[in-house]
C-alpha cells in the first residue's frame, strides 16, 4: 500500500479564447475565491499534500501572487510552464499562437511529480466527493504499477447553455474499465437534445448518459513512459498544423493499446460546473453561493 499523499496537477495554461480572458484568476464569489481555490481547497481536505500548476511565464506574477500565500504551510507548491517552445526545436513555429493541448502539458511534469497524481482542469469546479473519491484511490494504488484511473460525469450534465464545449467520450466495459476515449471537441445543446460534430462537420445525435470524461485523471508516475514519442508523432504530422492540440485522451488511449495498462472508471455524483464561457459565469457564481449558503464551504477558505 503507497500511503504517501498524492499531488494535484493543474491545467492552467490555456488562454480562455472563448472566455474572453483568463478565466483561471477570474473571482466567482464576494470574498474573490477563484474555481481553482475550491478545487485546492476540496484536495487539501481529501488528502492530497502538493501542487502542480502548469501556467504560462506571461501571467506567473499574477498566478504565483494569488496561490502562493494560501498554500503556504498547507502544502508543497511546485509550478512547470507551458510554452509554445517546449517542443524539438525542428518543430518550433514562430506562428503558432495556441497553446500545444493538455497532453503536452502532461508531459511538462515529469520533472516534478515523482508521486501518484491526479491532473484536473483549472476552470472546473469538480465537487467536493470528487476529490475524495481520486485521492482514496490514489493512495490504495501502488506507485509503480499501471493502474490508473479516471473520475467520470454524464454527459447532460457537463453542458453549456450558450455555446458548444468540448468532451472526451468515454467506452466503459462491464467491469468498469475505460476501454477508449474520443476527444469530441463540439458538443452542443440544441431544444432537440445533445449533438457533436463528426470530422465532416455534420451534426450527429449524442446520448446525454454518455460517460464523459472531464480531464480529472488519477496516474501514477508510470504514465510519463507514454506520450512523448505519441507527441513526436503528433508534431511530425501536424506541421503545418497551427490549430492542432495534442490531447490528453490521445495519451490514455496510448496507454489503452499498450495493453499492459488500465484506467478505472470511477463513478462520482459530484456536482460538476464549469465555465467556457462568459455567460456560463453567472450559473456558476450562483452555484457556490448556495454551497457557501449551505455551509458545505466556509464563507472565507484560506
Amino acid at each position: 500500500m503507497s500511503q504517501h499523499k498524492p499531488t494535484l496537477v493543474i491545467l492552467a495554461a490555456g488562454m480562455g479564447s472563448r472566455y474572453g480572458g483568463l478565466k483561471q484568476i477570474d473571482a466567482f464569489t464576494p470574498e474573490g475565491d477563484t474555481i481553482i481555490d475550491f478545487s485546492l481547497y476540496d484536495a487539501l481536505e481529501a488528502g492530497f499534500g502538493k501542487f502542480v500548476f502548469i501556467i504560462r511565464k506571461s501571467f506567473e506574477k499574477e498566478f504565483k501572487e494569488i496561490f502562493n500565500k494560501k498554500l503556504e504551510g498547507k502544502a508543497e507548491v511546485a509550478y512547470v510552464y507551458q510554452e509554445l517552445e517546449n517542443v524539438p526545436e525542428p518543430y518550433i513555429n514562430p506562428e503558432r499562437t495556441k497553446p500545444w493541448g493538455t497532453g503536452h502539458a502532461l508531459l511538462m511534469t515529469k520533472e516534478v511529480v515523482q508521486e501518484n497524481f491526479a491532473i484536473i482542469n483549472a476552470d472546473d469546479f469538480y465537487g467536493k466527493e470528487a476529490f475524495h473519491v481520486m485521492a482514496k484511490s490514489l493512495m490504495a494504488t501502488d506507485a509503480n504499477s499501471y493502474n490508473f484511473n479516471m473520475i467520470a460525469y454524464l454527459l447532460k450534465n457537463t453542458v453549456s447553455d450558450h455555446g458548444f464545449v468540448s468532451r472526451g467520450e468515454c467506452e466503459v466495459n462491464a467491469e468498469g474499465y475505460l476501454t477508449g476515449v474520443t476527444e469530441r471537441t463540439h458538443i452542443e445543446k440544441t431544444d432537440k437534445g445533445l449533438f457533436r460534430k463528426d470530422d465532416e462537420g455534420t451534426l450527429i445525435p449524442i446520448e446525454e448518459d454518455t460517460v464523459v470524461s472531464m480531464n480529472f485523471w488519477g496516474f501514477t508516475p508510470k504514465c510519463f513512459e507514454f506520450g512523448a514519442a505519441l507527441f513526436e508523432t503528433f508534431l511530425e504530422e501536424n506541421k503545418e498544423n497551427l490549430k492542432a492540440e495534442f490531447f490528453l485522451p490521445s495519451v490514455v488511449n496510448e496507454i489503452l493499446q499498450s495493453g499492459n495498462a488500465t484506467v478505472e472508471v470511477l463513478k462520482s455524483d459530484a456536482q460538476w460546473f464549469g465555465v467556457t464561457y462568459k455567460e456560463d459565469k453567472e450559473i456558476v457564481q450562483t452555484a457556490i453561493g448556495a454551497l457557501k449558503k449551505d455551509k458545505q464551504y466556509p464563507k472565507y477558505l484560506w
